[in-house]
């Protein structure tokens, strides 16, 4: 990669690069991301690289750049196609094509059938009903009601080159502010386009830069937030494989706003990919002068690093995170101050998550009425949702804000699994709220989600079924929060643990009446006696399900039972004295010794020993074992 001195380099590099791509005759994209790595997408990758090589004039985009008169076919990794539950995608971009469920064996018909510009059909993806196959993707009931800006280089462009980056349009808002646009005026342009926070507060993003902006200090910091901590999200995860350069560029537009000279990623170290990627990105940046000193020949110099987290929850907040970085146990502290005024080394810091930095670029290229015309009016833009649980299309979703929950969960995600009856869905991570079908036409934006006791959080959906026990959903998330408390504050720290200690009293049908009323107590003062958002929302999910399901509780509590019949407290196993032929497998692998009986007559099950394991349903040929 050649340096790019000024703003006019890169105006020559974007268009050199936007030419070489064009003289791709075949380019074939395949899902590099965790997710579909994991399903064996690079041995699908390398498999069409392999007959790809076999039939000659493979060529790369520094080959293409570096000699106009080159022409041949391409086979790239790319980032998240977003239909996690149809991978591996690979993509043929020159037919606009998408297959899914792709396998090794499949490489060589996909790599012939599209130079001849021909379609296998069997790996298109299909209409549920008809089983017709979409020709092209979009038309997917999945991809209709998306509206891509974030992702809209995931799955697209090769996000280890930062040529191809460039090529479409990359650093040029990062150009159009260093060629005229004074710290104020990119403050400006950011607050008026009503931009909130990505990471689950949805503080205004103008607001909280000029805070740090209008602070006399000659250091300060900004910190791009990857931990992403949630059980089920993947968003950020998947920025950082798919488009690292657009974060990269957002935080250096953000720096340059604040006044500071050093941008640190702070990553969770479960994303080893996203790391991976990360650093080599800003390495390319380097070395192609985009970071360092006079950034296109400006007085503009920047540096950024990235720092692993240890996996704890809590350092998704901001003052945990901080401290973490500096070496310390990551907990919360007080504020004020807030890290504005006084943050990581005690200098004014902004800290931002993936996702509200990556539409720094597009605001600063179309300007702030572009991004006000998406989504609402206090809550403008898209939102990536990570939609998991019980739906038919799981994934990675960007949906203008105010989308409604029915149309996520119903039209993005193509309705329950198996016919079965929706129960509820969990919006925000475990510190969000279940909220039931009665809330379905509900918005998803920031002040509609509060106002029902739910909130966006970072973006992780968990849709649940009528077998879902919403008690023991609570209970479990519950579990988690108890376990990532950092332990500084007593509310917090006691609160959980105490909170943790009711729902198992309720699953295990020891609980009664009084139980309730202290949960609901101890609830209302975690909430609001902690010191950080974690432990203010850690009562969500049993404020949320008390209001809405609290029959659920009601059921466990007073009428011994589990509707969902999940809680094996409740479970009550009995022998069918007609369907027993008295075989003994059963009480052989009971670990009770609870089965008793004679060898060719019915056995019996004796209900004070019986520790409810299921195994004897497990082992009986016969279906003799009844549960109620």
């Amino acid at each position: 990669m050649e340096r790019i001195n000024s703003i006019t380099d890169l105006v020559q590099a974007s268009e050199k690069y936007r030419n070489a791509l064009s003289r791709q005759t075949l380019r074939i994209s395949v899902c590099a991301d965790t997710g579909c790595i994991a399903n064996g997408s690079l041995n699908v990758y390398k498999k069409l690289v392999e007959v790809a090589e076999k039939d000659g004039g493979l060529v790369n985009i520094q080959l293409l750049s570096n000699d106009e008169n080159v022409k041949g076919k391409a086979i790239v990794k790319t980032g998240c196609l977003g239909f996690c539950t149809r991978g591996p995608m690979v993509r043929v971009d020159t037919l606009n094509l998408v297959y899914v469920h792709v396998k090794e064996e499949d490489a060589e018909e996909i790599y012939y059938s599209s130079l001849k510009g021909q379609v296998v059909e069997r790996l298109l993806e299909k209409d549920p009903e008809t089983n017709k196959p979409y020709l092209h993707i979009e038309e997917s009931p999945f991809y209709r009601k998306q509206k891509i800006n974030i992702l809209e280089h995931s799955g697209h462009i090769d996000p280890a080159s930062i040529e191809e980056y460039i090529a479409d349009n990359g650093f040029r808002a990062l150009a159009k502010v260093l060629s005229g646009l004074s710290p104020e005026d990119v403050n400006q342009i950011v607050s008026e386009s009503g931009l909130r926070g990505r990471g689950g507060g949805g503080f205004p993003t103008g607001t909280k830069w000029k805070f740090a902006r209008t602070q006399n200090s000659e250091k300060k910091y900004m910190i791009c937030n990857g931990d992403e901590g949630d059980p089920g999200a993947f968003m950020n995860r998947s920025v950082l494989e798919g488009d690292c350069f657009r974060v990269i560029e957002g935080m250096m537009i953000a720096g340059y706003t604040i006044g500071a000279d050093e941008g640190i990623f702070y990553v969770r170290a479960e994303y080893p990919l996203a790391v991976k990627r990360l650093k080599a990105s800003i390495k390319q940046c380097e070395e192609a002068g985009l970071l360092g000193k006079n950034i296109m020949g400006s007085e503009f110099s920047y540096s950024l690093s990235v720092r692993e987290g240890a996996g704890a929850f809590v350092c998704g907040e901001e003052t945990a995170l901080m401290a973490s970085i500096e070496g310390k146990r990551g907990i919360s502290s007080p504020r004020p101050p807030f890290p504005a005024v006084s943050g990581l080394y005690k200098k004014p810091t902004i800290i931002n998550n993936v996702e509200t930095l990556a539409n720094i670029p597009k605001i600063i290229l179309n300007g702030p009425e572009w991004f006000k015309s998406i989504g609402t009016e206090k809550s403008p833009g898209t939102k990536t949702f990570a939609l998991t649980g019980k739906v038919r299309n799981t994934g990675l979703v960007e949906i203008p804000m105010g989308t409604t929950l029915r149309e996520m969960v119903f039209d993005i995600g193509g309705g329950i699994q198996n016919q079965k009856k929706f129960k509820a869905v969990q919006i925000g991570g475990p510190s969000g709220g279940c909220l039931p079908e009665s809330q379905l036409d509900n918005a998803l934006d920031y002040d509609s989600l509060q106002k029902v006791g739910a909130m966006v959080g970072s973006g992780g959906i968990v849709v649940m079924d009528e077998d879902n026990c919403i008690v023991e959903v609570a209970r479990y998330f519950m579990t988690f929060i108890q376990a990532e408390s950092c332990g500084k504050c007593v509310a917090c720290r006691e609160g959980t643990k105490q909170m943790l200690n009711i729902m198992t009293k309720i699953v295990e049908d020891r609980a009664t009446l009084e139980d309730l009323e202290l949960l609901e107590e101890v609830a209302s003062i975690v909430k609001d006696a902690s010191l950080c958002a974690l432990g203010k929302t850690a009562a969500n999910p049993i404020l949320t399900t008390l209001r809405y399901f609290r029959d659920e509780y009601i059921a466990h509590i007073v009428e011994h039972r589990c509707p969902a019949g999940v809680c094996k407290a409740f479970k009550h196993y009995t022998i069918v004295p007609e369907k027993c032929v008295g075989c003994g497998a059963c009480a052989k692998k009971c670990r009770s010794q609870a089965i008793s009986g004679i060898i060719k007559n019915p056995f019996q099950i004796n209900q004070d020993l019986c520790i409810k394991c299921g195994v004897c349903k497990e082992t009986c040929r016969f279906d003799a074992i009844e549960v109620r």
